[in-house]
């Protein structure tokens, strides 16, 4: 099989997974997987597997700025602005733990993600 056939099979794959989900749970989504990243990254620097905390950092920090290109600042005011400079630190803050191993840093970012996923969650809920 070729590599052009596995990236179309996957492609197609996303958009069935995505077709019936709102965009509400997309973000939900995105909270996860940055978060599961996080997670990933974390145990990855403390068994010393570089590659593994590479991809997972990756990862996570397209999530986080693809999270922040997302904001409608217009629209959304103070809280836009706000959620953009937190996503900015966030964004800074992992670079540095990418750079330093500083898992430090990884738990911070994701107590800092981890609240805006549960009131994103509950948003959810009680529509």
């Amino acid at each position: 099989m070729s590599y052009a056939a596995v990236r179309q099979y996957q492609s197609a794959s996303n958009s069935v997974l995505f077709d019936d989900t709102s965009p509400h749970q997309l973000t939900a989504k995105l909270f996860d997987g940055a978060l599961s990243r996080l997670a990933t990254a974390r145990g990855a620097m403390a068994c010393g597997e570089t590659p593994s905390k590479l991809r997972a950092m990756s990862g996570a920090l397209a999530i986080i700025e693809h999270l922040r290109a997302c904001l409608d600042m217009q629209a959304g005011g103070a809280i836009s602005r706000n959620l953009d400079a937190l996503y900015d630190y966030m964004l800074r803050r992992l670079v540095h733990a990418n750079a330093t191993n500083d898992a430090a840093a990884v738990d911070e970012v994701a107590g800092l993600l981890r609240p805006l996923a549960d009131a994103w969650e509950r948003i959810g809920t009680s529509r």
